[in-house]
């Protein structure tokens, strides 16, 4: 199939993973392999979509500083078209802390991603498109939530596919469930990890969770971690193992098996095999430090 148009909207952060190579030393120094770069799920997910060959539009909020400076550029290396407004003011930043397992603790400071303004999405949706994708954090800051909302709406009226990726857990139980769900009703998809997808329906068994989000949304993506990865489409259930690979980071894994997943229905691909370029693409950045390995 022809390459689609995309557009992702999205935080604009930057990454800056460390994991440390010794015991932790409280007053001194502590050896560690430290990676600063582009980060922002959405980002990584539109990066995976371009990587897939579509044409994609990422829009945001940047401020003017380096750290926006550096997300720009690596989204142009990466084939993707910025369409961000630029806003005095610092751009988001993450710390990652990384364990020994490859799982991460983040500190987020979001910057000025919460002055998204409906004006300047509303001006890129003006525009022909095939298909939106809204990252979570969006419809997680309740300064964004309608913005993201309204988006959906517009893209959904237009005829385009929409498509959600939950992308947090802890904001998530801040904001509640229907909050949540609520704000993205208006989307075809939900990508969601095992936590969020349990957490969004109550329920104890991952199973079941994917059953419940699938009477809301056409299709639905549950990413697993170790146990692979799930996704449901007109009521049948596909699912797929993980790549056995080191895990070095598991940050950025969920969104690469998202917009890689993504990335392939648009291009005509079934299930099954979207579901395994997930979890390639997945087992690639888990092997790394930082969100593209």
């Amino acid at each position: 199939m022809s390459p689609k148009r995309i557009i992702v909207l999205g935080d604009v952060m930057l990454d800056v993973v460390v994991r440390p190579t010794g015991p932790l030393a409280p007053t001194s120094d502590t050896p560690a392999s430290v990676r600063i770069g582009r980060g922002g799920a959405g980002a990584n997910v539109a990066v995976a979509l371009a990587e897939g060959g579509h044409d994609v539009t990422y829009v945001g909020v940047v401020g003017d500083d380096v750290a926006g400076g550096q997300f720009v550029d690596d989204l142009l290396r990466a084939g993707v078209t910025p369409r961000l407004e630029l806003v005095e003011g610092p751009t988001g930043i993450v710390v990652a802390l990384i364990d020994h397992d490859g799982q991460r603790a983040m500190m987020v400071d979001r910057g000025v991603n919460g002055r998204l303004t409906l004006d300047g999405v509303l001006s890129a949706l003006d525009e022909s498109f095939d298909h939106l994708h809204v990252s979570g954090y969006t419809l997680l800051d309740k300064r964004t939530r309608a913005v993201g909302t309204a988006a959906l709406q517009v893209a959904s009226a237009k005829g385009a596919g929409t498509s959600v990726d939950v992308c947090s857990v802890a904001p998530l139980a801040q904001v509640t469930a229907p909050v949540f769900l609520d704000a993205s009703n208006a989307s075809a998809m939900l990508c969601a990890n095992e936590e969020e997808a349990l957490l969004l329906t109550g329920s104890n068994d991952v199973s079941d969770a994917a059953r419940v989000l699938a009477s809301l949304f056409d299709e639905v993506l549950i990413t697993r971690g170790r146990d692979g990865a799930l996704a449901i489409v007109g009521g049948e259930t596909w699912r797929e193992p993980s790549r056995g690979a080191q895990v070095l980071d598991t940050t950025g894994a969920g969104d690469a098996a998202s917009g890689a997943y993504l990335a392939a229905r648009l291009n005509g691909s079934s299930v099954r095999a979207s579901l395994a370029l997930a979890m390639q693409a997945a087992g690639l950045v888990v092997r790394g430090l930082g969100s593209r390995g």
